[in-house]
């Protein structure tokens, strides 16, 4: 059963900007913290940036230049990446914070790449 829906990933150069999205069900949505994640092959799956009310939080390697921001209005969560380098390049995923396991969504592709 999936809660979470992520989209926006795609193709962009080095130096350049995307934002990704995340939709949710309401009831999840209005009472959670949550966080954007991501996972490359062969590597864990890591939190990259996470939010709760009005407090944010940021993995060391994203810090400054991503930023996370909720719209309870419309039930989503978005991702502005900004200076993206080819490191970003991972299947970006959103959850709770922590995450549920069976709140996993398939994910958006980010490809960092000239």
């Amino acid at each position: 059963q999936v809660q979470f829906v992520e989209s926006g990933g795609g193709l962009v150069q080095p130096g350049g900007s995307l934002r990704l999205s995340c939709a949710t069900s309401r009831s999840i949505f209005s009472i959670s913290a949550l966080g954007w994640y991501r996972q490359t092959p062969g590597k864990q799956r890591e939190l990259v940036a996470g939010i709760s009310g009005g407090s944010t939080m940021y993995a060391d390697s994203v810090k400054g230049r991503f930023t996370i921001s909720r719209d309870n209005a419309k039930n989503t969560m978005y991702l502005q990446m900004n200076s993206v380098k080819p490191e970003d390049t991972a299947v970006y995923y959103c959850n709770n914070k922590p995450a549920i396991r069976s709140y996993w969504g398939q994910g958006t592709q980010v490809t960092v790449s000239s």
